[in-house]
């Protein structure tokens, strides 16, 4: 079999603090934006890789939720305890000062990690956790 990942779904509370975080800070580029029903959905991705997509939705979009789940959905964002994606870097320092000087929250600073690897943790606009770790 051959598959591969082509897009990844956070949610959004600000679409325009969201894209401005992905396009300006990290440096994404912005690949589509689609309006529908007063809600906004909005594609990014690194630049020079089509194939991989991240998703910004509404979490309010989903018509198979009800209003309790909503809340909670509402609750974990505000807590950021509900969607991550992880991220990788070949330059960890370069993209952690970047991250750092946006005013983004950090979790963690770079550290080598017992597993193996040496990374870094914060959080987008809308609260979802962004580990970024160095490329090998």
């Amino acid at each position: 079999m051959n598959i591969t990942i082509s897009a990844s779904f956070l949610p959004h509370e600000n679409a325009d603090a969201s894209v401005s975080f992905y396009r300006e800070v990290l440096g994404f580029e912005i690949r589509n934006d689609v309006g529908y029903d007063g809600m906004r959905w909005v594609t990014v991705g690194p630049v020079g890789q089509p194939q991989t997509s991240i998703v910004l939705q509404p979490p309010a979009a989903d018509p198979g939720i009800n209003d309790e789940e909503r809340r909670t959905i509402e609750e974990m964002m505000a807590k950021g305890t509900y969607a991550g994606v992880l991220l990788a870097t070949p330059d960890l320092d370069e993209v952690f000062e970047r991250v750092q000087a946006s005013g983004a929250e950090v979790v963690q600073e770079p550290i080598e990690q017992g597993y193996g690897v040496r990374d870094c943790v914060f959080r987008d606009p809308a609260g979802n956790l962004l580990r970024i770790q160095q490329a090998p």
